[in-house]
C-alpha cells in the first residue's frame, strides 16, 4: 500500500552535509526537471529583495527572511519525513516509532512538497521556505510537477493500493488514476478542518506500527478516538469518513 502525504510549512534546520545527486530522490530519471524548478527557485532567492522573498516564503520578519536567502543547494540535508515538523507529523512522531515502523514509511510514504514535487518519505531535502500556492516567476509549481510526474506517478502506483491523506491543495500536484482511499474527519456533525491535519498524523502512526498492507486491513485497524461512519464511493474515489468520538 502506498500513502500520499501532504508536507508542512514547519520544518527543521540542520542535517548532514552533502551535496544532492541523482540518487537523493526518487524518480532518478526525473531528477533534471526536477532540479530545472529547484535551481530556478535557488537563483530567484539569491537575487530577490526582502518583499518578494515575503511573498514567496509566507513570512514578514526580515531575520526570519535572511535565514531562508541562502544557496540551497550548500544547506545540510535530512531524510524528508524528518525534516517536516508541522501538526501531522508532531502527531506521527517518526522518531519515536520503532525500527520496522520507520522503514515502513520509508518505503511506502510519498510527500507532495511545494518545491521538489513529489518525494520519497526518505529523499534527502535541504531546509527551505516555499508557501502553499506561491509562484515563481510565474511558475506554480503543483502546474509544473503535475506535468512533469503524473506518468511516472501513474506507473510508479499501479498495482498498488493507495491511500491518500493529503491535503485537499496536494490533488492540484496529482490526481491518481488508480482507485484510492481518501478519509474525512467530522465532530459534531461538522468536517473538522485544521485538526485533521494531527488526525492524519495519527492515523499514518498506527498504519505504520502495525504494517498495514490493504485498504481492508486498515478499515479493519482500531484508532483511538476515531470510528468509520460512513464510506461513500464515486468513481475510482473511496471516501472513509471518520467521526470524532
Amino acid at each position: 500500500m502506498k500513502i500520499l502525504f501532504s508536507p508542512s510549512e514547519a520544518k527543521r534546520s540542520g542535517g548532514k552535509r552533502g551535496e544532492i545527486e541523482r540518487d537523493s530522490f526518487c524518480f532518478e530519471a526525473l531528477f533534471d526537471l526536477r532540479m530545472t524548478f529547484v535551481n530556478q527557485y535557488r537563483d530567484y532567492v539569491l537575487g530577490a529583495d526582502d518583499a518578494q522573498l515575503s511573498m514567496l516564503f509566507g513570512i514578514k520578519k526580515a531575520d526570519q527572511i535572511a535565514h531562508y536567502r541562502q544557496d540551497i543547494l550548500s544547506l545540510p540535508l535530512l531524510k524528508a519525513i524528518e525534516r517536516y515538523s508541522g501538526v501531522a507529523y508532531e502527531y506521527l512522531d517518526y522518531e519515536g516509532l520503532h525500527q520496522e515502523a520507520q522503514a515502513y514509511i520509508d518505503d511506502n510514504v510519498m510527500i507532495f512538497s511545494n518545491l521538489f514535487g513529489p518525494i520519497c518519505a526518505q529523499d534527502q531535502l535541504p531546509e527551505y521556505k516555499f508557501k502553499q500556492g506561491a509562484k515563481l516567476d510565474g511558475v506554480a509549481p503543483e502546474n509544473y510537477y503535475k506535468e512533469h510526474f503524473t506518468q511516472a506517478l501513474d506507473q510508479m502506483l499501479e498495482g498498488e493500493e493507495i491511500l491518500d491523506l493529503r491535503a485537499g491543495f496536494y490533488d492540484k500536484f496529482y490526481k491518481p488514476s488508480h482507485p484510492y482511499t481518501t478519509l474525512k474527519f467530522i465532530k459534531n456533525g461538522k468536517v473538522v478542518s485544521h485538526w485533521a491535519k494531527a488526525y492524519r498524523g495519527t492515523v499514518l502512526r498506527e498504519i505504520a506500527k502495525e504494517q498495514i498492507e490493504t485498504i481492508e486491513a486498515f478499515m479493519d485497524l482500531e484508532i483511538e478516538n476515531l470510528k468509520i461512519k460512513e464510506i461513500l464511493e464515486k468513481g475510482k474515489q473511496k471516501e472513509i469518513i471518520y467521526e470524532i468520538i
